[in-house]
């Protein structure tokens, strides 16, 4: 079983604790209407978006950031000028917990993408209620007819949708679904080597009225100028705004400010 597999198979017993709340979490996600524009967040003609992520941990890189504040570190990616959140809410694997959205949206004002393994509709709607504005779908995790349940039901919910590819395969099925948000994954699912390459070959795929993300291995100014060539309209950055000792200054520099 590869890491992907095993990560979404851990997926099932957290939305099945769901199951007798389901009724209750419907209801609470169609009244809210406090929804932050996720997708419009990350449009700014030639300069390239920073979705800035909060994270504690991952199963590449172990613990990135021992003293972990997830609030404090929304704080300092909104002072720092990011454009949009990216919020691990994955326990096992990622150091993260669903409570965190509801914390940096209490004290943060931008949209929050809610970064986690989705598999099921409970898993929507329990992303409404937390604050998300945004919600993740991995193309190599779903099937086509779970993919497309998800993506409306999250669109009916009035949530944006990512939709994360890592290979040509994964694109057609993403333009297939009519996906608005595209995500190119730097990062080799059976390997976990992260190439740059891999957003200049798939970036060519997407429309121009899709938002395009390069996600995984931006970690420079130099990164942010070579897929921004590619067309690209926002870049998901975690782990090197995590290690940054000053993150001011380091969104500064992949905003290509300095």
């Amino acid at each position: 079983m590869n890491k992907l597999a095993e990560i979404n198979a851990s997926k099932e017993a957290e939305w099945k604790r769901l199951e007798p709340h389901a009724a209750e979490l419907r209801k609470q996600a169609l009244l809210r209407n406090d929804f932050r524009p996720f997708r419009p967040a990350l449009q700014h003609g030639s300069e390239v978006a920073i979705i800035a992520e909060v994270k504690k941990a991952s199963p590449s890189a172990g613990i990135i950031a021992e003293n972990f504040s997830p609030l404090s570190q929304a704080r300092e990616y909104a002072r720092g000028g990011a454009h949009a959140l990216s919020v691990l809410t994955d326990e096992k694997y990622f150091g993260g917990h669903l409570s965190y959205l509801k914390q940096i949206r209490e004290q943060v004002d931008l949209p929050l993408l809610r970064k986690d393994f989705i598999v099921h509709e409970l898993q929507v709607y329990e992303s409404v209620v937390a604050g998300a504005d945004a919600i993740l779908l991995i193309v190599a995790s779903l099937d086509d007819p779970t993919l497309l349940s998800l993506y409306n039901k999250a669109k009916s919910c009035q949530l944006d949708v990512l939709v994360e590819v890592h290979d040509l395969a994964e694109m057609e099925r993403a333009l297939d679904l009519g996906a608005d948000i595209i995500g190119i994954n730097n990062r080799n699912l059976k390997t976990f080597e992260v190439d740059l390459a891999t957003t200049e070959a798939l970036s060519e795929e997407i429309p121009n009225d899709t938002v395009a993300i390069s996600e995984s291995g931006i970690k420079t100014a130099e990164d942010v100028r070579r897929v921004r060539a590619c067309g690209i309209n926002a870049v998901l950055v975690g782990e090197a705004l995590m290690r940054a000792k000053n993150v001011p200054e380091k969104l500064a520099e992949l905003l290509l400010k300095n």
